[in-house]
């Protein structure tokens, strides 16, 4: 056993730091002196205790650390990866106002109103109930700024879980933040919703959720689940999500080849909800450009349409309203078994 001085300077961090873990439950001591309240360290911890001093040194708060800690392996790298994505996005959002702020401040730049905000959107929204259920536990909207898809899970519950995930949403749509907010504001809302369907009567309610958040060519993307966001670009069909799926987890582990996953019979089953769980969703950062389309859809239209019938379909339906009929059609000739929820939206010069 090694004091806590002993184990300090082994895993180079602090007593003080230490007795913070402890007192949060990241690094629990081996064992306690009852007299003298004195820590003693196994020194098979040190490995914990240097993961989490490089977690720390990441920036990540001590919450999500603890989250990650708890994890496999495995799990823990896709958090770890998701954050360095968001914390890339971030500072690459800030790089870009700095940037900005110089050439305006230097008499270079555009006016304050910012050039970006010459693109805008169309777009349309569209939930069906399909053919193999009777309810409709899917919502999906579309607005100048916002636009979400969610897919509840375990009937009405869920039903009433992915309504008030994107109803969390909503008011950021009239809120008016510049690019360099979008994702603490989405992060926010998006803690508001997961407490709203924790605390419902019924708690075994989840839902999926898949939302974008635009501020002039900026775009924040949220995501948890298996719902799923997509762009065609020039003419090319990207998938801009992952699921948050245990056959997902398999593809990334090289287990079963992406043709395998799609017919797996456990292809539904999610790692990550919103209301269950203790593992938040993705954030990323991306830029929009003139002729962009995004798809936003739950797993009813992504499991029963194959992806070149999708490209197929948001290359050539026309206009959003029109593609949106069109998906929903081909998800009804694919037999329509779920709930179907889409969203389709095509960036243009205003």
């Amino acid at each position: 056993m090694l004091t806590i001085g002993a184990f300090a300077r082994l895993a180079r961090l602090s007593p003080k730091a230490l007795r913070l873990y402890d007192d949060l439950g990241l690094l629990p001591p081996a064992a306690v002196d009852p007299s003298s309240g004195y820590r003693f360290y196994d020194p098979a911890q040190l490995e914990r205790a240097r993961l989490v001093a490089w977690l720390r040194r990441l920036g990540m708060p001590l919450a999500r650390i603890r989250e990650v800690c708890a994890l496999p392996a495995g799990e823990a790298a896709r958090e770890v990866a998701a954050y360095r994505d968001r914390i890339a996005a971030e500072a690459l959002a800030r790089e870009r106002l700095a940037t900005f702020l110089v050439d305006y401040l230097s008499g270079r730049g555009s006016p304050m109103s910012d050039a970006r905000a010459e693109l805008g959107i169309r777009y349309a929204a569209r939930t069906d109930t399909g053919r193999g259920r009777d309810t409709n536990e899917d919502a999906a909207y579309a607005g100048a700024r916002l636009l979400a898809v969610a897919d509840g899970m375990r009937g009405p519950v869920g039903g009433r879980a992915s309504t008030a995930a994107i109803e969390a949403l909503k008011p950021l749509e009239t809120a008016g933040l510049a690019a360099g907010d979008l994702l603490n504001a989405l992060s926010e809302a998006i803690g508001t919703a997961d407490e709203t369907i924790r605390a419902a009567e019924d708690d075994t309610s989840a839902t999926t959720l898949t939302a974008m958040l635009w501020s002039g060519s900026e775009l924040a993307l949220v995501h948890i689940g298996d719902s799923r966001a997509y762009l065609l670009r020039d003419g090319a069909l990207l998938r801009i999500t992952t699921d948050h799926t245990m056959v997902q987890g398999l593809v990334d582990e090289g287990r079963l080849s992406a043709d395998e996953a799609r017919s797996h019979p456990q292809r539904a089953l999610l790692v990550r909800a919103l209301g269950a769980g203790e593992t938040g969703p993705d954030l990323s950062l991306h830029t929009a450009r003139a002729g962009d389309r995004y798809l936003l859809c739950s797993d009813g239209l992504s499991a029963v349409v194959a992806p070149d019938a999708l490209e197929r379909a948001l290359r050539e339906a026309g206009e959003p309203d029109a593609t949106v009929d069109r998906l929903i059609a081909l998800a009804y000739a694919g037999g329509a078994p779920d709930n179907i929820a889409c969203v389709v939206a095509d960036v243009v010069e205003v």
